[in-house]
């Protein structure tokens, strides 16, 4: 049986899709998800949007999220970039969360427009998540509050601007959970890395790199069943701790004190 994946093309065809209400601001909006209206779905949906995401939620059911079904814990948050796959099931039952999903015709000409590429996070797995404390995620609403504040009001020359820097903000502050998150997660992390070195030696010693030379980050990360880009965020955040100890060689002549190291050199 094909499947059919349904493009969300606005907000306005989000809330319709959701059930919700009408939203107050065409390019970006929160919605609590609670509220969200699933009574009338008796299968599996996918759907793709054609704009940001950031979801906080905990629920009971299955939603799928690129090629992984999530395993959502209470305070997991995950960011959607535009064109992102996701499905739910009718089982699906939210029981706390929300949503805040943004257009990115709201950043034209803004500096986040140039620098949302830099939060690494947008393009991780499903179980890649950041997992955040009942703290961490009220200063995040504590942002989002800000924006709904600012698209209730009569539009004026500064909302633009004051909605994308609190989206900035809550980006920042969900860079620097996840810097925490890197810290206390050392075990799984420490896992991480010792399989990549144990792949990256295992590569070396037969011989791979003269005839095809140092596989690309995707090679390591499908290896580990991991994003690449959670991959390259994990090795760096780890590098100069974790990161230490073989000395082999190849073709290229670097010496391997540093594994990581070696690998960006090499690649």
């Amino acid at each position: 049986m094909m499947t059919i994946v349904k493009s969300i093309k606005n907000i306005s065809e989000l809330h319709a899709m959701l059930g919700y209400e009408k939203p107050k601001h065409p390019l970006v909006s929160f919605v609590d998800l609670t509220q969200v209206n699933t009574e009338t779905q008796t299968e599996e949906v996918f759907f793709a949007m054609d704009f940001y995401a950031i979801v906080s939620k905990s629920f009971e059911g299955t939603l799928k999220y690129g090629r992984s079904t999530y395993d959502f814990q209470e305070g997991s948050l995950i960011f959607t970039t535009p064109g992102q796959v996701m499905s739910s099931s009718p089982d699906l039952k939210i029981t706390e969360g929300w949503a805040l999903y943004f257009h990115p015709d709201l950043l034209y000409g803004t500096d986040l427009a140039k620098r949302i590429k830099e939060y690494s996070f947008f393009h991780y797995e499903a179980n890649e998540a950041l997992h955040i404390s009942d703290e961490e995620n009220e200063i995040l609403k504590t942002c989002v509050q800000n924006i709904q504040r600012e698209y209730r009001q009569n539009t004026d020359p500064h909302t633009q601007e004051l909605i994308v820097d609190s989206i900035q903000l809550m980006l920042n502050y969900s860079k620097r959970f996840y810097q925490r998150q890197f810290i206390t997660r050392k075990k799984v992390n420490s896992g991480i890395i010792e399989r990549f070195e144990s792949l990256l030696r295992e590569y070396i010693n037969e011989k791979c790199l003269i005839e095809s030379g140092l596989p690309s980050v995707t090679y390591f990360a499908d290896q580990l069943n991991l994003s690449p880009t959670y991959l390259t965020d994990v090795l760096k955040n780890q590098t100069e701790k974790k990161l230490s100890g073989t000395h082999s060689h190849c073709a290229c002549g670097q010496s391997q004190n540093n594994a990581f190291r070696h690998f960006q050199v090499c690649k």
